[in-house]
């Protein structure tokens, strides 16, 4: 709906729970030919019935020119390198956010405080991209809070919101939850 109001043509593709994996590749592999299909967009976690490495072999088969999450090895590399044209959603967003409200990035020690593959490993990479000294932690972090306190830039990325309490947060520090 909101692609919809936004003037993007969408077309969703629903599997039931009990869906096959080679049900949703046929999706994929449908929209990979279809000219008309700028990106391609599989919402995760995938049902069980599909397998335990469905999802690394999902989006290993999307075309990187429309992987939208950027999980294709290919755009994974691209992202490492600094080459990537299509940035995943969320930490481009926080960049985005950053940039508008004129936090400084570049030579500040930033701490990302989460590991996922669509949030906190793109985050760190951006902002390695963009001249920040990045720590990455995550559950087993050993002193996580005086870790996170020596943060000038604090992005938390865990998907738990109030995770960060103040005892996380050096004054004068940016923070994103």
């Amino acid at each position: 709906k909101n692609s919809e109001d936004l003037g993007i043509e969408t077309e969703l593709k629903r599997l039931p729970d009990t869906a096959l994996f080679s049900q949703a590749l046929e999706i994929v592999e449908d929209f990979n030919l279809d000219s008309s299909c700028d990106g391609i967009l599989v919402q995760s976690p995938l049902p069980v019935s599909m397998g335990s490495n469905a999802g690394e072999l999902l989006f290993g088969a999307i075309n990187p020119k429309k992987d939208v999450d950027g999980f294709n090895p290919v755009n994974v590399g691209r992202l490492v390198q600094n080459r990537q044209t299509l940035f995943p959603c969320t930490p481009s967003g926080i960049i985005e956010l950053l940039n508008c409200e004129g936090v400084k990035i570049s030579g500040t020690r930033a701490v990302v405080i989460g590991r996922s593959d669509i949030v906190g490993k793109p985050m760190a990479m951006l902002l390695l991209h963009r001249h920040a000294t990045v720590t990455v932690c995550h559950s087993k972090t050993i002193d996580l809070k005086e870790v996170a306190a020596s943060a000038d830039l604090l992005i938390a990325a865990i998907g738990r919101a109030g995770f960060v309490t103040r005892e996380f947060v050096k004054p004068g520090s940016t923070v994103v939850d």
